[in-house]
């Protein structure tokens, strides 16, 4: 956020023009503590956000794995595909055999993810698991980075040599250094001379990964969470944990373990779309359940997994076939517990065992769990109260977290609530992909939700415009608008998540989506810039925030004002947030009651989103165009008061 130099003067006492909004905060009556929870992360692996995204891979189908073996590479000379190999659960491999003359070539050519995206200077970590099938003292493999399209005389930009020298299975590595910054590269390996060699696994990543991990992230959009201070962290997904069908399912137990032995599952967002269709969408599982849950603790959020409750996603199935039936769900709960082992248990425990074994002996201290995602209709309860019931009873210290369906509103809605309070859900998920009239009508939404029943899940939410499903100023000015009710209701929503998080600028299937980003850059929405205000700047204790006895709602007659106040224990101040979605400016008295005798407000700032074009967005080419504001402001007495220009968000900050 940028300093703007200079502090604004705003004295208690002056008399603006106009109609002017009263604000009033009751300062000395602390509300409900503000959960740690409250603002955080959903993430899915859609718009290749896994695989060509997040995850750090830069090779598509390392493994030979995909259903047409060879799928994102190119072969040529004497390459033979083979599925006896090293690794159980990938099986596939290639045999590089002699062309059969000293001027031909043998070898394979990768594609990447829309590309293979490096930059100049960094370092590349090549590695493979090879072997000499048929004997000999050594083979070279020339492992080469290169522009397809180059004009100069080589399209290699970086080269390095590999000796496979031994008949076992090995696994070989090679640091790769290239001379130009190239979004789109591939990736060539030639096989040199006459002898015949496997290949399993062919692997590159940036050395630079996220806190260095050798299997890790992409460390510009792990920063970009960071960044975030999320306090929840809910993985990996919502319709791919159901699959288009069970076998396609997102396993936990398939994405843990050594990662070359992890197998290959077929993404549910593959086949969605048929007008925005990746035939090569898969997921290789080494973005995985230890990496989720490891990610987790590094950006400072409790980790939410999701798993399945036996049911496909039904968006996709109306044959009750497709589920399994109730009596049949032992398995399906004992994935559950093992996953409970798997993050909290001993090392002397199975799943714990394989956690250490992993690099993580300490236990991950996971304290929720949701099962199921979507599902609606009495099948749902049906299938989730045997999983509560085991949970409760092996792990009552587990919250779980249920559904409200995939509505906002509506039949199944109403259905659902009541029932996810007779199972004694902890929380319950609610998704809402709604319009600018949704959300503008939804700032009291929770004001009078029962105190008593279970907490409040916000799962998946994201302005999405009437005829604009994408991303743009005036969607991100509604969701702060929106996120008002949230705060002003923390002792009933614990947790908020804005979905989906990330997009490829060439794969994408679903928007408006968080963070955008193609194989070399990143692009924070104004969306997560809304996010980002409120995660940094959600205080500890609600407070009360009234104009004219009411809450800022945008009610009628409130001039399309939202607002929501908090105060800070940690740092000893008070943070307003005020939403204008009108357009005009609006001049506002937020005026501080019950405070001490004596005590005064002297110094504070203010962060600004605004813009004055509603259909404009931060882009590849323009990645700041609309970032906040923050000015310095010195105020006197018990009050402060200003103006609000139109179509704008405002946090107050004042001590």
């Amino acid at each position: 956020m940028r300093k703007i130099v200079g502090a604004i003067m705003l004295s208690f006492c002056t008399i603006l023009q106009g109609q002017v909004n009263n604000m009033v905060i009751q300062a000395d009556k602390l509300g409900a503590p503000i959960q740690p929870t409250m603002y955080g992360i959903f993430f899915e692996d859609i718009n290749y956000a896994a695989d060509g995204g997040l995850y750090g891979e830069l090779v598509k189908n390392r493994s030979f794995e995909f259903p047409q073996a060879l799928q994102g590479w190119k072969a040529f000379g004497n390459v033979t595909v083979r599925d006896d190999g090293p690794f159980e659960r990938n099986p596939h491999y290639v045999r590089l055999s002699y062309a059969g003359h000293s001027q031909k070539h043998t070898g394979l050519e990768n594609e990447g993810y829309f590309g293979i995206g490096v930059k100049a200077g960094e370092i590349y970590r090549f590695s493979v698991w090879a072997r000499l099938p048929q004997g000999g003292s050594e083979a070279n493999l020339r492992v080469e980075l290169i522009d397809p399209h180059s004009m100069g005389e080589r399209q290699a930009i970086g080269t390095a040599i590999i000796k496979v020298d031994k008949a076992t299975w090995t696994k070989y590595e090679v640091e790769l250094t290239p001379n130009v910054t190239l979004p789109k590269a591939h990736l060539r390996l030639f096989l040199r001379g006459n002898a015949t060699v496997d290949m399993e696994h062919v692997s590159l990543f940036p050395k630079d990964t996220w806190r260095g991990h050798e299997n890790g992230m992409r460390k510009d959009l792990a920063q970009a969470l960071y960044d975030l201070h999320p306090g929840i962290f809910r993985f990996p997904g919502g319709c791919i944990v159901e699959g288009t069908d069970l076998d396609t399912r997102y396993n936990w137990k398939n994405s843990v373990g050594p990662v070359e032995n992890r197998p290959l599952n077929e993404n549910r967002w593959q086949y969605t779309f048929d007008y925005k269709f990746f035939p090569d969408y898969y997921q290789s599982y080494g973005l995985g359940f230890y990496e989720y849950f490891q990610l987790a603790e590094e950006i400072g959020a409790e980790p939410l997994p999701v798993i399945s409750v036996g049911l496909a996603c039904q968006f996709q199935n109306n044959d009750p076939s497709a589920h399994v039936p109730v009596a049949e769900l032992d398995p399906y709960i004992q994935d559950a517990l093992d996953l409970i082992e798997f993050a909290n248990g001993g090392t002397d425990t199975q799943w714990g065992k394989l956690r250490a074994e992993m690099g993580h002996p300490a236990p991950f201290g996971m304290k929720f769990l949701a099962i199921g995602n979507e599902q609606w209709d009495e099948i749902y309860p049906q299938h989730l109260e045997p999983f509560v019931k085991a949970i409760r009873q092996q792990h009552p210290e587990i919250k779980i977290v249920g559904s409200a369906g995939p509505n906002s509103e509506g039949e199944q809605f109403d259905y659902l609530w009541p029932e996810m309070k007779r199972l004694g859900a902890d929380l319950v998920d609610e998704h809402f992909y709604r319009p600018e009239s949704w959300f503008l009508a939804q700032g009291a939404r929770y004001d009078n939700y029962d105190r008593k029943g279970p907490k409040v899940f916000a799962g998946e939410y994201a302005c999405h415009g009437a005829g604009k499903k994408w991303n743009h100023y005036y969607a991100s000015l509604l969701e702060a608008a929106f996120m008002t009710g949230l705060e002003r209701n923390a002792d009933v929503v614990h947790m908020a998540t804005y979905a989906p998080l990330f997009a490829h600028v060439e794969g994408w299937q679903w928007r408006p989506d968080l963070i955008w980003f193609d194989n070399l850059n990143t692009v924070r929405t104004v969306s997560y810039y809304v996010q980002q205000l409120y995660g940094t700047h959600k205080g500890t204790h609600t407070l009360k925030l009234t104009m004219d006895g009411k809450n800022v709602t945008g009610a009628e007659g409130q001039n399309g004002l939202f607002a929501s106040a908090v105060y800070d224990a940690d740092n000893g101040g008070y943070i307003v947030k005020v939403a204008n979605t009108s357009d005009r400016y609006q001049q506002i008295n937020l005026q501080f009651k019950g405070m001490k005798k004596g005590t005064v407000l002297t110094t504070g700032s203010r962060i600004l989103l605004s813009s004055p074009e509603m259909d404009v967005e931060n882009t590849i080419e323009k990645p700041t165009l609309i970032v906040p504001q923050e000015q310095s402001i010195r105020v006197r007495g018990q009050s402060l008061q200003a103006d609000l220009q139109p179509y704008s968000f405002a946090v107050y900050i004042v001590k």
